[in-house]
């Protein structure tokens, strides 16, 4: 049995602060082939999470606030925002369901934002039609500033 109590979550926003993708997650489930993932992500604003869907029907992912406040972006297949959401540990919205098929994104809104995630494994690396291919990738030059947009769009 784990206990996921305050000291475990200060190590990890210490993590992802200290990273230079400024996340970090900690799994609970044994390995990338496991049949089910869980996992804490500990996300600071300035991390960049390229948007992507998980075409598996077995991938629907969820997501529940633990501790901060991030965005939830939802994108057409053109790259259009076509739903967003805040979702705060402390708001009316705490968690997210996000189907398979959706090109989605998350942006932390406060640094020490921590969330707990499950999703099917196996972890398989995304594919290129899963990827959101008019968002730039992560590490590029345009990448901290259509992050900034996207942030932007959650506080307008």
């Amino acid at each position: 049995m784990r206990i996921i109590d305050r000291k475990m979550l200060d190590r990890l926003v210490a993590e992802a602060q200290a990273s230079p993708r400024r996340r970090k997650n900690l799994n609970f489930h044994p390995g990338d082939a496991f049949c089910c993932h869980r996992l804490l992500n500990a996300l600071e604003p300035d991390s960049y999470i390229p948007p992507h869907r998980h075409l598996d029907p077995l991938k629907d992912e969820s997501m529940v606030m633990v501790r901060g406040r991030m965005g939830v972006l939802i994108f057409d297949i053109a790259g259009n925002v076509v739903r967003q959401a805040i979702i705060a540990a402390a708001g009316n919205a705490v968690a997210v369901d996000i189907p398979h098929g959706l090109f989605h994104t998350v942006v932390g809104l406060e640094s020490g934002t921590v969330f707990f995630e499950s999703k099917a494994g196996p972890y398989r690396p995304l594919q290129d039609e899963a990827k959101g291919g008019w968002a730039p990738a992560e590490g590029t030059e345009e990448a901290l500033p259509y992050l900034a947009g996207l942030i932007g769009l959650l506080k307008g």
